[in-house]
């Protein structure tokens, strides 16, 4: 039989070319079969796996420690000076409730163990006070361990020390209402005695919180004393009441001044006691009962609320009945 030569080289070529062909197919599809199975795996893992949220763990509360340190000798008070910084030294003196100015040889301090830097760390007062939640803005004044606290609704925003009345004139407690402010003020009792940033909150009294000297004890003629930066603070953050144009009605009460506790001057001053206790000023059950009270007593008078000027003219009282300002 003949054999057509130029069929078989045709046929020849043909078959290296479809071995060619099918070389090329074998070598890609693997690779996209490969890609493809990837991908399916990859969206199944997707589809099938939970995120789950990491456990976003809170920081422990500093619990502060505390020490006496007592200035014995003229030795000691210089060392006290050479071993804490001008900051350091600053909060000591806020806790202690004293001017820097004022320390001298037989003093007792109370010392915290670990200086934060920040007085808030140190606040007898609690960072988050529910009962105050529905109130923009509270000021606490605690008589028992002679501290202030600013709250904007539950939340301390700021505390310090003061010193209110002393035993023949103490500071009347009770719920009370930011009045009037004056950036300087002269007592009326002494001429001679200036009040800086006065933020009154009993207007016949004549009795508010402003700036002047910190002695470590209850000392003042009813006011509550601040240190500077506080009474500032006080000045600017603390609103004040709204009263009729003829001033002689209040429309809306001013921020609430919360005066509670008894400081006892039988005893030694009471931030003493936390190096034995450092939850010893912590507010107690009875004062956070008459807290509450006093929160019920806030909601109860409209005064609080603000009210539509049209609506304010028809609750204003009879003119004879009309409370005097001062």
């Amino acid at each position: 039989m003949k054999v057509d030569k130029d069929l078989i080289y045709r046929l020849f070529n043909s078959l290296i070319v479809l071995s060619v062909i099918l070389f090329v197919i074998y070598s890609c599809n693997p690779g996209e079969a490969e890609i493809d199975s990837t991908n399916i795996k990859s969206e199944r893992n997707v589809k099938d796996t939970v995120a789950i949220p990491k456990k976003v763990e809170k920081e422990p509360a500093l619990v502060v420690t505390y020490h006496i340190d007592s200035m014995q000798t003229k030795a000691k008070v210089d060392s006290f000076k050479n071993k804490y910084s001008p900051e350091q030294q600053h909060l000591i003196f806020a806790l202690n409730r004293v001017d820097a100015r004022r320390l001298n040889k037989g003093d007792v301090l109370i010392v915290p163990d670990t200086l934060t830097g920040d007085l808030i760390d140190y606040s007898p007062f609690p960072r988050n006070l529910e009962i105050l939640d529905s109130i923009p803005q509270t000021v606490l004044i605690s008589q028992r361990v002679q501290g202030i606290a600013l709250y904007e609704h539950s939340k301390l925003v700021r505390w310090g020390p003061v010193s209110s009345g002393k035993r023949s004139t103490p500071t009347p407690n009770g719920l009370h209402y930011g009045n009037f402010k004056a950036r300087k003020k002269i007592s009326t009792i002494n001429p001679d005695w200036l009040m800086p940033y006065y933020f009154n909150f009993m207007n016949f009294e004549g009795v508010g919180v402003h700036e002047y000297s910190m002695p470590g004890f209850p000392a003042s003629h009813a006011c509550v004393r601040l240190r500077k930066e506080d009474a500032m603070y006080v000045y600017d953050w603390a609103e004040q009441w709204k009263l009729s144009d003829d001033a002689n009605t209040i429309l809306q009460n001013g921020t609430p001044f919360m005066v509670f506790g008894k400081y006892d001057f039988e005893k030694p001053v009471p931030w003493l006691n936390l190096a034995k206790d450092h939850e010893d000023n912590l507010l107690t059950s009875v004062e956070k009962d008459t807290l509450q009270a006093y929160v019920k007593a806030y909601f109860e008078d409209e005064r609080n609320f603000a009210k539509p000027e049209a609506e304010n003219e028809l609750l204003l009282p009879p003119v004879n009945e009309l409370e005097t300002i001062e």
